[in-house]
């Protein structure tokens, strides 16, 4: 399917058209134009809106042109058939509801979660559109929008919307069983949003206030015991989205609605400076502390932060893997027992989806290098990572059992949550790599790519192969008048950088996890090059340090295991699969060699190393369809 839109993207990604405001979400420093509600929490650093960055040609934007490869061949008419459906909005379709082909997993229509899909797509067409103007994906947006518009009216006056019927509330609110209905509402409200936002969709606007106004006629002055049974199921990011439309509108009854949502029984906990997770579902955990971060940017909450950074702070200190991915089995676990957990369903996508947005947030309150550390980490080996380099399909987990594989998704029978936030992911590789203070640019990635900071009139140009090679190299196109500070990151796993401005070395003062600020009167040709020392290290795992991973720079290296009684095709082309991870069963071959003397590792060529006895081992993010080890039984 890549191969098919390969040549048609390389000349839509070639241009740059001009189109309204873009970013993903909502952070500080986005949308302004747009927004009601002035910011009351405090910000040292604030984000760009996407469409100010550009990716320029590398590994990261291979991933995003396979994404925009597969988000082109999604269609319209097949993603809103199971809204129609609910509606019975059929009239006028060319051939019916019979001609359409019907989308299966998650979105068949015998599954509780249908629709979901849709506004992960609505925000990816968004994110897309900004990250490279192609027109294509504006008009794949405003087309849902429409669909869902008509769906709507279809629904009767209370703007209620969805692709299941209004039955399946009722139950959540008298907690019967079913399938997080709020969770999906927010997929589509969020993505309705992002269209207003991105591709400057007034109507989807529209739809969104009356979803909201469907919702606080549904809830509100309900009795409190309903609403805390309510939320004993999964709710996603609903309380984010209602933050996020209360910020464009200023409307309070969107704030009361967003606050509805705040969870006691799950973060009061954290209110009280309980860090203690437990076995709780971790996919449906973090959202609940996004929505806290908006709510501290909105209306200076300071419980809402203090929430937010020490949840933030506990999961990346003591419950990530060395990939920056959370979870197993979709939850939290006694991390005493590390290892016992190292299994072969690790790493739920969603959930490093999900801490990459928290993390942006809090970068933004502090300017923190520590956080941005986090971040490069799990973009590099989980994000990036979890896309098939083949196919561009992506995978729901990231396993840790040695000799595991990763199994991917399909085009038209998985569309599981971890597709959706795919969509997403692999769009907005740009959204980090710049941010700015009010003189100051925060260049916190390094990847190839063009930054125009209009309000400044400061436009760069990054050039490097990282993190292939250890140097990248900035180049100032056009400079203000006046002083500017750039302030380059210092990673934690750096050696002491080196850097040179018009090839005079500068010296370095400053600690890695912090920043290298070059202050001054900057031109047009002015060249900043630097010089980031990598080297072999070893982690390991916090309970047992007889396991261990390698890693080069910010990279988790995996040893390639071969292929031997693999599955093929991949277990989840059969429509009729939804979710049997629990089920699956990797069969591998006893006897693989999974022990390593770090010692013997030696480096080939550029990421790619290998051992004394010829195994190869490589970034995790280019082993595919071949099993492989992450933690090591080491021989030291």
């Amino acid at each position: 399917m890549f191969m098919k839109f390969k040549r048609y993207l390389a000349c839509l990604l070639a241009g740059v058209a001009a189109f309204g405001v873009a970013g993903q979400s909502v952070y500080p420093g986005q949308h302004e134009g747009r927004l009601a509600v002035e910011m009351k929490g405090d910000v040292k650093a604030y984000a760009f809106d996407l469409r100010d960055v550009r990716l320029l040609p590398g590994r990261v934007r291979d991933n995003l042109e396979r994404d925009s490869a597969w988000m082109a061949s999604v269609e319209v008419r097949r993603l809103v058939h199971s809204f129609r459906n609910n509606a019975g909005v059929f009239a006028g379709l060319e051939g019916g509801y019979e001609s359409i082909p019907k989308y299966g997993g998650w979105e068949s229509l015998d599954c509780d979660l249908r629709g979901h899909t849709t506004g992960h797509f609505l925000s990816a067409c968004g994110l897309m559109y900004a990250a490279t103007g192609a027109e294509l994906f504006k008009l794949k947006s405003d087309s849902i929008v429409d669909a869902l518009a008509e769906v709507q009216t279809a629904l009767g006056s209370s703007g209620y919307l969805s692709a299941f019927p209004e039955q399946l509330i009722e139950r959540n609110l008298a907690g019967k069983s079913v399938w997080a209905p709020w969770y999906t509402l927010h997929k589509i409200l969020a993505g309705l949003i992002d269209s207003y936002l991105y591709c400057g969709n007034d109507r989807a606007l529209e739809v969104a206030n009356k979803m909201a106004d469907w919702a606080y006629a549904k809830l509100i002055g309900r009795p409190e015991e309903t609403r805390r049974l309510m939320l004993r199921n999964e709710f996603g990011g609903v309380n984010e989205a209602f933050y996020n439309l209360y910020s464009i509108t200023a409307d309070k009854r969107h704030k009361e609605l967003a606050e509805y949502f705040y969870h006691n029984d799950v973060i009061d906990p954290l209110r009280h400076g309980r860090d203690d997770m437990g076995t709780k579902h971790t996919n449906t955990f973090i959202p609940k502390l996004i929505g806290e971060a908006r709510n501290y940017e909105l209306c200076d909450a300071e419980h809402s932060r203090d929430m937010a950074e020490l949840f933030y702070g506990t999961v990346t200190g003591s419950h990530a893997f060395v990939t920056g991915s959370v979870s197993q089995k979709e939850h939290f676990f006694d991390t005493s027992k590390f290892s016992k957990f190292l299994n072969g369903y690790t790493g739920e996508s969603c959930c490093t989806y999900n801490m990459l947005k928290l993390a942006r947030h809090l970068f933004c309150w502090d300017a923190s290098a520590a956080v941005a550390d986090y971040y490069e980490r799990a973009l590099y080996n989980h994000i990036l990572a979890q896309q098939d380099t083949e196919s561009g399909m992506v995978c729901y987990f990231l396993p840790m059992l040695s000799g595991a594989y990763k199994v991917y998704s399909t085009p038209e029978h998985s569309f599981w949550c971890c597709v959706g936030s795919g969509f997403e992911s692999h769009a907005k590789y740009a959204e980090a790599i710049y941010y700015h203070g009010d003189n100051e640019l925060f260049v916190n990635m390094f990847m190839p790519s063009e930054l125009n900071w209009r309000d400044k009139g400061l436009r760069l140009t990054q050039r490097t192969r990282f993190p292939e090679e250890q140097t990248t190299v900035l180049t100032v196109n056009e400079a203000p008048s006046s002083k500017l500070a750039i302030s380059l990151r210092y990673p934690e796993w750096s050696g002491k950088p080196v850097v040179k401005v018009n090839g005079r070395k500068v010296a370095v003062k400053a600690a890695p996890s912090s920043y290298i600020t070059l202050n001054r009167r900057w031109k047009a040709g002015d060249r900043i090059e630097v010089e980031y020392p990598m080297s072999l290290r070893v982690e390991t795992a916090p309970d047992d340090a007889s396991r261990g991973a390698l890693m080069y720079g910010p990279v988790v290296l995996a040893g390639d295991l071969g292929t031997e009684g693999m599955v093929a095709p991949a277990p989840f082309s059969d429509p009729t699969v939804r979710n049997d991870y629990y089920a699956y069963d990797y069969k591998i071959p006893a006897g693989l060699n999974t022990t390593l003397d770090p010692a013997s590792v030696r480096r080939v060529e550029g990421l790619r190393f290998e051992t004394a006895d010829g195994r190869r081992i490589e970034p995790l993010y280019d082993i595919h369809h071949r099993r492989y080890v992450v933690y090591w039984n080491l021989n030291k």
